[in-house]
């Protein structure tokens, strides 16, 4: 008797960012020492403190912190590199990485010294003129921990201050290294609780002695909270909860009680409540603060999370704390009661602009959910609230109440609705750069919708029980592939732009449209250059004044760092890591209209790029992968079978294998199996035959007959896409026997 499945004829990449559930180890590389070094790095060198810091214009050559300053604006007053030089800009040196996962990070270099972090939470210390390894060390977090990890296996960066280097590990800690040679001064537990799945993939912030760090895994079902320790000894100074926990245990701290005010019915400490501190933390010298970008809530939807109402403080909020005691001085919510993943970690930039006739010291944030925020940095009033992407799900913000104001007509609770932005966001942690004399903002911004949907359980019995071993959204993901086909036709297109925006009057001083959107972040320069990598590996140097593109290098790999720029002996570099991923695999290989990316053409070489006027040395000129899809044996499913397996599928392994098993290129594509992986698929997924690679194993929420069942479903679609790019079959349907 024929079973029919359908073909998924044509797939939108509707992208979320998803937990990265089942990551692989990067190709050809293996474990290392704890530390390894070649050379020490001149301890005076490395000897940065708040004073320098606060000075750094006095030395342009140096990029000393996260944003170059305290500020975090990424502008460079280095003008060597301009409009007329940068046609002779060539690759100086290059290093490889060796790994073929999302590279994020934003190198330190002090004086000749670079410090940066890579995949697994490595650190090195390079020679910022030649590329030479001064010295490395790996945390040796385990291969498993890969599985609790949103978003990939990536680190956004190290801090260098007097004389040690600061990194948060994926699983958890917080290690301070000697910067002059790599090893461990001292190593702390940043983690409350071991049994949920936390990580730390942000940068720390380093200011008036202490280490400031935070952490991700929201989706999974964690308390979000930010941590200050003691930089010389690693012992904690004070910790702030974004959001409420238990309310039959004491406050922590008086802010919590009024955070708990805002929280109404539900349970939503046994879900975590979500809050994470994953990216953004930016300290203000002229207040003593420490502002904090909070993420989303756990679950994502709020009816489950929150069902009697309330705004859910401090979710997707901009909260202001006193750096010496944690205390906090004020709060402003871009998202009250959060619905969509509308994080609001995305990187601060602090200015002095003139607002209304008035100089003001603001804050400035373009986060998720589409408006452009310039709020006053003394007591938090919102000045300025205007959209710099296409936003469907509010149509403004009130400046009056300084809240938005929600479209009814995309309540997804009872109907499936395409919105805008997705969860990937309208921005999300790619960096802007402030060009604070323009008053421009150059933001790497997207279009890139979701189809939200309540999740089957509830809407049948109203009820959502907390899976410990997943993610916990609320949506409906097991059958996300099929919500989309159906409501093709309303699907907004994904695109994305690199864009000069005035955040004072929402205008657009140009816009540069990108035919992908997960591009890279931004550095701008007083030589009147905008610099982005972007998804179809061009590297390119754009005219600040105009958007024309002045110059461009194909690096072969698609890009997501923010590049950066030094000075060294009178010579000015530019640099950049390549390597894209992160937040995006469940988005897989794209279709039609997004453009298809250099990290899937080719590989997703994971580089350090560094260019001088006048380099002359060329990467090699990588080979088309072959991505042929061999024929699948013992097709012998049923449609019932094969459906379940999708839901499955859908739950636990296309957060990293990608929509519908087509794999964005840095995790390995299941279509492409090999004889002996299809052998020992259930022994990979139930057993953990691949963990130390990365590859947990998911006996905690899988049946062997789940397993059994996902595995029916790769191999129907890998036979679907075979058969479809032979031209044997039609983009309708296919029948199985």
């Amino acid at each position: 008797m024929n079973k029919v499945l359908v073909l998924l004829g044509v797939l939108v990449v509707a992208v979320v960012v998803y937990t990265a559930m089942s990551p692989q180890m990067d190709d050809g590389s293996s474990s290392a020492e704890v530390a390894q070094t070649s050379a020490v790095v001149d301890p005076t060198t490395a000897f940065i403190d708040d004073e320098r810091i606060r000075n750094a214009e006095s030395e342009p050559g140096n990029w000393l912190s996260f944003g170059r300053t305290y500020e975090e604006q990424r502008f460079s007053p280095l003008t060597q590199v301009n409009k007329e030089t940068v046609g002779q800009l060539g690759l100086a040196w290059y290093k490889d990485m060796n790994t073929n996962r999302a590279l994020e990070a934003t190198p330190i270099v002090v004086d000749d010294t670079m410090f940066l972090s890579s995949t697994w939470s490595r650190v090195y210390a390079v020679d910022a003129r030649t590329g030479e390894t001064k010295w490395s060390y790996d945390p040796e977090v385990p291969g498993e921990w890969a599985r609790k990890a949103c978003c990939d296996v990536v680190n956004r960066g190290v801090a260098v201050y007097k004389g040690r280097v600061y990194v948060g590990t994926l699983d958890g800690r917080l290690v301070s290294l000697d910067a002059a040679t790599g090893s461990v001064v001292w190593e702390v537990d940043t983690l409350i609780d071991r049994t949920r799945f936390y990580t730390i993939t942000g940068a720390p912030r380093v200011a008036n002695g202490k280490v400031f760090i935070g952490n991700g895994g929201a989706e999974f079902g964690v308390r979000g909270y930010v941590t200050a320790y003691d930089a010389e000894s690693g012992e904690e100074v004070w910790r702030f909860f974004t959001v409420p926990g238990d309310p039959s245990l004491p406050f922590e701290h008086p802010e919590m009680e009024l955070a708990a005010e805002t929280w109404k019915g539900g349970s939503w400490w046994e879900f975590g409540g979500g809050g994470t501190v994953w990216n953004s933390i930016v300290y203000d010298p002229d207040f003593n603060n420490v502002y904090l970008g909070v993420g989303n809530g756990s679950p994502w939807t709020r009816v489950i999370r929150s069902p009697g109402g309330g705004d859910n403080l401090f979710l997707s909020s901009v909260v202001a704390l006193d750096a010496d005691t944690g205390a906090m001085k004020w709060y402003y919510q871009t998202t009250p009661g959060d619905n969509w993943d509308y994080t609001a970690v995305q990187d601060m930039a602090l200015a002095d602009m003139e607002v209304d006739g008035e100089m003001r010291k603001v804050l400035l944030q373009a986060p998720k959910n589409g408006f452009f925020y310039v709020l006053d940095r003394e007591d938090g009033k919102l000045l300025r609230a205007n959209p710099f992407a296409t936003v469907t799900w509010a149509s403004h913000v009130d400046l009056e109440t300084g809240r938005p104001v929600e479209n009814p007509d995309l309540d997804y609770t009872q109907k499936e609705q395409w919105v805008l932005p997705g969860p990937l966001g309208a921005h999300n942690w790619q960096a802007m750069s402030v060009d604070e004399e323009a008053g421009v903002v150059y933001i790497p911004a997207q279009d890139n919708p979701l189809i939200y949907g309540m999740s089957e359980d509830w809407k049948q019995s109203g009820l959502y029980k907390r899976n410990p071993g997943g993610w916990n959204t609320g949506l409906e993901f097991g059958r996300i592939t099929q919500l989309v086909v159906d409501n093709i036709a309303d699907q907004p297109t994904p695109k994305g732009y690199l864009k000069a925006f005035d955040p004072l009057t929402g205008e657009d001083k140009w816009v540069v449209e990108i035919p992908h959107y997960w591009n890279g972040g931004v550095l701008s320069s007083a030589g009147g250059l905008v610099f982005q990598g972007d998804a179809l590996g061009m590297f390119t140097a754009y005219d600040k004044d105009t958007g024309e593109a002045l110059w461009q290098f194909n690096t072969y790999t698609s890009m997501l760092a923010p590049p950066i720029t030094f000075e060294i002996d009178g010579e000015q570099y530019v640099s950049i890591l390549t390597g894209t991923g992160g937040g995006d695999l469940f988005g897989g290989e794209p279709l039609p209209p997004v453009a298809e990316h250099a990290s899937l053409t080719y590989n997703n070489y994971g580089r350090l790029l560094v260019f001088k006027v006048g380099g002359t040395e060329e990467l090699p000129v990588p080979t088309v992968r072959d991505r042929s899809i061999p024929v699948q044996a013992d097709l012998v499913a049923s449609s019932d079978q094969i459906a379940a397996g999708e839901r499955h599928y859908n739950n636990y392994c296309a957060v990293c294998h990608g929509l519908a098993v087509r794999s964005g290129g840095s995790i390995p594509d299941l279509r492409r199996m090999s004889e002996g992986t299809h052998t020992a698929f259930n022994q990979i997924v139930m057993d953990g035959l691949l963990a130390a690679n990365g590859m947990a194993a998911f006996d905690d929420v899988l049946s062997e007959q789940d397993t059994t069942m996902i595995h029916h479903y790769v191999k129907a679609r890998a036979e679907q896409d075979r058969l479809a790019a032979a031209g044997e079959v039609s983009m309708g349907q296919l029948t199985w026997q």
